[in-house]
């Protein structure tokens, strides 16, 4: 009987790097020459700040943002403003918010969206936190959540449970396009999208 092949290094460096979001086969093949290719020093430098950044990084008990410590910068900034919070799906989008550099306010960050089919309800997603902020002086909810399917769907759900709770509920104007993740919009749509949010409660 033939025994197994082996898996060589490369493959299996190319295999983990392709299973990397958007990360294809031909883009894994390049990075693994280029870490192949590249000192030893600058390879286990990179190992290490993933690994540190694995073990060090976690939600912060505020808002669900990557921190450091219990709460994230933004939340432990004194300057903002904490009577608006901004809906996100996912901490990307709070750093796509962030390079814009105009949104004074808090964040909350859901960790993914409603999602029936795949077995995601309310009780797997940030919401309960987000409900009780709500009861202690906000006064306008953000949502700039995804506007696929999922996204529309956590949003009339956050509205249904915020109406009576929130002062004003808005969400990011129609300039989006359609089905989109806001960590991949350019900046003009996304400072026009927030700049023209409009009411919803």
């Amino acid at each position: 009987m033939l025994s197994p092949v082996r898996t060589s290094l490369l493959e299996n460096l190319v295999d983990r790097l392709a299973g990397l979001p958007s990360i294809g086969r031909k883009s894994a093949q390049r990075l693994a020459y280029h870490v192949l290719a590249a000192p030893v020093e600058e390879v286990e430098s990179l190992s290490r700040a993933l690994i540190e950044a694995r073990r060090g990084v976690r939600p912060c008990t505020v808002c669900g943002n990557h921190a450091e410590g219990d709460r994230c910068a933004v939340c432990l900034n004194p300057r903002r403003d904490p009577a608006q919070v901004c809906v996100v799906e996912r901490p990307s989008d709070v750093s796509a918010f962030e390079k814009l550099g105009v949104y004074r306010g808090l964040y909350h960050v859901l960790g993914g969206t409603l999602s029936p089919l795949d077995g995601i309800g309310p009780a797997d997603l940030n919401l309960a936190s987000l409900f009780v902020r709500c009861e202690n002086g906000v006064d306008e909810v953000i949502l700039a959540l995804g506007t696929h399917a999922d996204g529309e769907a956590t949003s009339t759900y956050i509205v249904q449970r915020l109406r009576d709770k929130t002062a004003r509920i808005t969400r990011l104007a129609r300039g989006l396009p359609a089905g989109s993740d806001l960590e991949f919009i350019d900046d003009l749509t996304m400072k026009r999208a927030l700049d023209g949010r409009i009411n919803l409660g």
